[in-house]
């Protein structure tokens, strides 16, 4: 394998990292959709103090995953951020209204109330979750663009990539990537009941009903995960061979197969991510579950995203024209870029270590109501 080949595995693999780590994140998106399920102003209160200390985590870390594609694949970031436009809009938009209601919630003068910042709030959670699974989706079941290379030479219109005059709505008119989307709501809201469930105490009340909604809210996800998963691993997709995109059939059940280790890892992670909702929803003296459905969420998403990639797949297929379809090797930075880029990802770690080190100071101990009330009253 040549060293450009390799450079290009290693940020896809740091890319299947971080979307593996957003998708874990949007834990605060689950619980913002969940502010006006049966709760009392107080719990609501209760609710948005506690995720008003995580929420810059979810942010920071889709920049930095939109980031790494623009310094790694950045034919992919122009393609998709730049042609399906309305799609990311909106996902912006929503994540947009999340910092706006955090910030002027609570502030003296707000003429709106707190009632429309929690609207806002939970319109992110639903919105910003949805799409963000539609945008995932789109990378097994492509989007209508096609790419002109040789357009960068046209002083008139230097436009690479021409999408469809919806420009990533038809993406949200799929079905397939709707499925997906769907089971990612279902998945940050039992990830947010987790989350509670770990984070606040002094209100068994509210425990016992995160706990059912934990439940409830896991069977859902299962099922919806369980569905795409099937209607992925028996759609067929695009392989590069010889320079040219040639259709397999079943290809991402094959790619699956032929990389047995990622069949196990994704096995393992459903495993965790079941014992963390079973344990959490009938065993009520158990709080640790948002970790094991946690890593799990994490190794299933990565694996996602390492057979979307891996093996000569096109990770962004056209629906449009076959031969305008994206692989990691076709949308990679040039060998200089990534060489140099490889380099300073070795700060990674140390970002990691220090978000651990945040979030284990801000969790060094379990809060009550009370205190959530006291030290966080300005979200």
């Amino acid at each position: 394998m040549e060293t450009i080949e390799l450079l290009q595995a290693y940020w896809w693999l740091l890319i299947a990292v971080l979307g593996a780590a957003l998708v874990f994140l949007l834990f605060v998106q689950g619980g913002q959709s969940m502010l006006f399920s049966k709760t009392s102003y107080e719990e609501r209160q209760l609710m948005i103090n506690s995720l008003g200390r995580k929420w810059e985590f979810t942010f920071t870390t889709l920049v930095v995953f939109g980031g790494a594609f623009f310094a790694s694949f950045p034919l992919f970031y122009s393609t998709s951020f730049g042609g399906a436009y309305w799609l990311w809009m909106l996902i912006l938009l929503s994540f947009v209204l999340q910092a706006v209601s955090y910030e002027f919630r609570r502030k003296k003068g707000n003429i709106y109330g707190t009632r429309v910042y929690d609207a806002f709030l939970m319109f992110n959670g639903l919105v910003g979750c949805v799409l963000l699974g539609v945008a995932v989706g789109m990378l097994f079941f492509g989007g209508a663009f096609t790419i002109t290379k040789t357009n960068i030479l046209d002083a008139n219109a230097p436009v690479i990539s021409q999408w469809a005059a919806t420009h990533g709505l038809e993406a949200i008119a799929c079905w397939k990537n709707l499925l997906l989307g769907f089971a990612v709501f279902f998945l940050a809201r039992t990830m947010a009941s987790l989350y509670f469930i770990n984070n606040i105490g002094g209100d068994e009340i509210f425990t016992a009903r995160m706990r059912r909604y934990s439940l409830i809210n896991g069977l859902v996800f299962a099922v919806l995960f369980v569905a795409f998963l099937v209607v992925l691993l028996l759609s067929d997709g695009l392989r590069e061979t010889n320079g040219a995109f040639v259709t397999e059939k079943y290809l991402y059940f094959h790619n699956l197969i032929s990389m047995w280790w990622l069949g196990i890892i994704l096995l393992a992670g459903v495993v965790a991510v079941l014992y963390g909702i079973f344990r959490s929803a009938f065993d009520k003296r158990w709080r640790a579950g948002i970790w094991y459905a946690g890593f799990g969420v994490a190794a299933v998403v990565a694996v996602l995203f390492c057979i979307a990639g891996y093996g000569s797949t096109a990770y962004l297929p056209s629906t449009v024209d076959a031969a305008s379809s994206l692989s990691i090797a076709n949308s990679s930075s040039s060998l200089f870029t990534l060489t140099v880029m490889s380099w300073v990802s070795l700060i990674v770690p140390f970002v990691l270590a220090y978000i651990w080190y945040v979030w284990s100071k801000m969790n060094a101990k379990q809060l009550t109501e009370d205190e959530l009330k006291e030290e966080f009253h300005q979200y």
